[in-house]
């Protein structure tokens, strides 16, 4: 059998596999007579309670192990990738890729572009379907594997073609209709550059992904987001309080439709648009159950409910000593400054907001998840920041203490000569964190 054979990595300490006499360096064959083409397949095999894994020992001895076992319990192989497969990188050569946006010489993985739908699966990555081949498609419909997390930015098939350079990008709607047959569940964004895919164009993107409402369940409208670094890139206006407006409406239009007919509202327009058009955000309600909150709809409106609920339960920190900063992107600013008001009323503490110009990508950045260290410096150096500096988690690497810049946050501490608390976007974590900083500072 010829099939793909996987090295093991690592085995975890006290497994089935440790205690079987499996080691790193192993290769798996098989598991039940099966082909196991990727962490996919090996975690459908990881639900069963009974298996059959052939393994090649690294002297050349074929092991079957017969394993009973809980069900979801796994068998401890660890794979490097861990994606057991190479990862796929996006074909497309859009005209609004963030990444053909950056400045050059910052650290190669920044500028790979994932577009891998195993990952859009397993961790909610947006793929365009673009590099998708049929034996792909099929597989996601037999195996059920939803959802998935789809970028579609216009259905228009000359359109989509043109504004993402790849000659594939126009059969989507092929791939809808059979994702839609297979019962495969979707959620949706559109990149819009104004005058582009927004007004006309628009409509016809959500007249045409209506037709699939029973297998998506949200769609998020997200505004471009222009760099300094465009030089030789396709000219985009960005979006003003006029246009942006315009896309509120419009959604608002088809939500009222939505609302009718699926008790949801399917689309939403993410938070950018609601600051630069300078309206009023919906309230908590609107937002359903937050669907697209990593693409920032709702974000605000969340967090400030979370806020109210979790000081509701806060007493007054009467008597300490000290004040904190929090440092935010411009787009946040306002809001983070009449929340810290909220905060500093009810726990009796000083609160300094300074919202980050971002120099690093261009002044049109303003958002706080692309601030780098080296523009909160420029910002924050030789200021008298208190007890703590507080900065969103969304500001360093997932899983990491560094910034887009490579610098560390405990260089960032060292270059401030101050404690710099990383906090989570919501509510609930901002109170809790500003109670413990008050908390540890009173022990010293």
């Amino acid at each position: 059998m010829n099939y793909k054979k996987h090295v093991i990595d690592d085995v975890c300490e006290g497994s089935i596999a440790h205690k079987m006499g499996i080691e790193a360096g192993d290769v798996l064959v098989s598991i039940n007579g099966q082909e196991v083409i990727d962490v996919i397949d090996y975690m459908d095999f990881m639900a069963l309670e009974s298996l059959d894994v052939l393994v090649e020992k690294k002297n050349g001895e074929e092991w079957i192990l017969d394993i009973e076992k809980d069900c979801a319990e796994d068998i401890g192989l660890i794979f490097h990738p861990w994606l057991m497969d190479k990862n796929r990188s996006c074909k497309n050569k859009c005209i609004f890729c963030f990444v053909d946006q950056l400045p050059p010489n910052m650290r190669s993985t920044l500028y790979f572009k994932d577009d891998d739908w195993r990952l859009s699966f397993l961790m909610g990555n947006y793929i365009t379907l673009t590099n998708i081949s049929k034996k792909d498609v099929h597989r996601i419909v037999e195996q059920n594997i939803s959802p998935l997390y789809v970028s579609i930015h216009t259905t228009n098939p000359e359109l989509r073609i043109e504004m993402m350079n790849n000659k594939r990008a126009g059969n989507v709607k092929e791939i809808l209709d059979e994702f839609y047959r297979g019962g495969i569940e979707l959620n949706c964004q559109l990149v819009l550059c104004h005058g582009w895919n927004d007004g006309e164009e628009l409509d016809r993107t959500l007249r045409d992904l209506w037709e699939y409402n029973r297998m998506i369940d949200s769609i998020a409208l997200v505004p471009v987001g222009l760099t300094k670094y465009r030089e030789g890139l396709e000219i985009i206006e960005p979006f003003n309080k006029f246009s942006a407006g315009r896309v509120i409406d419009q959604v608002d239009r088809w939500q009222k439709k939505a609302t009718t007919y699926l008790g949801r509202r399917f689309v939403y327009a993410s938070d950018e648009f609601y600051i630069l058009s300078g309206r009023d955000f919906p309230p908590y309600e609107y937002y359903d159950d937050f669907p697209q909150l990593d693409n920032g709809v709702g974000l605000v409106v969340k967090f400030e409910e979370e806020l109210y609920n979790a000081l509701e339960d806060t007493t007054s920190l009467d008597g300490v000593e000290g004040h904190i900063t929090i440092a935010t992107g411009m787009s946040a600013a306002n809001f983070m400054k009449r929340w810290s008001a909220i905060i500093e009323e009810k726990m009796n503490i000083k609160i300094d907001v300074y919202p980050i110009e971002n120099n690093f990508f261009g002044t049109s950045v303003t958002v706080a998840g692309l601030i780098t260290a080296s523009d909160i410096i420029s910002t924050l150096k030789d200021k008298d920041l208190g007890i703590a500096l507080l900065i969103p988690d969304v500001m360093l690497r997932q899983g990491e203490d560094v910034f887009l810049d490579d610098i560390s946050l405990m260089e960032l501490e060292k270059e401030l000569d101050t404690k710099i608390v990383v906090v989570p976007v919501n509510g609930y974590g901002m109170v809790e964190t500003i109670l413990k900083i008050y908390m540890d500072n009173s022990r010293l």
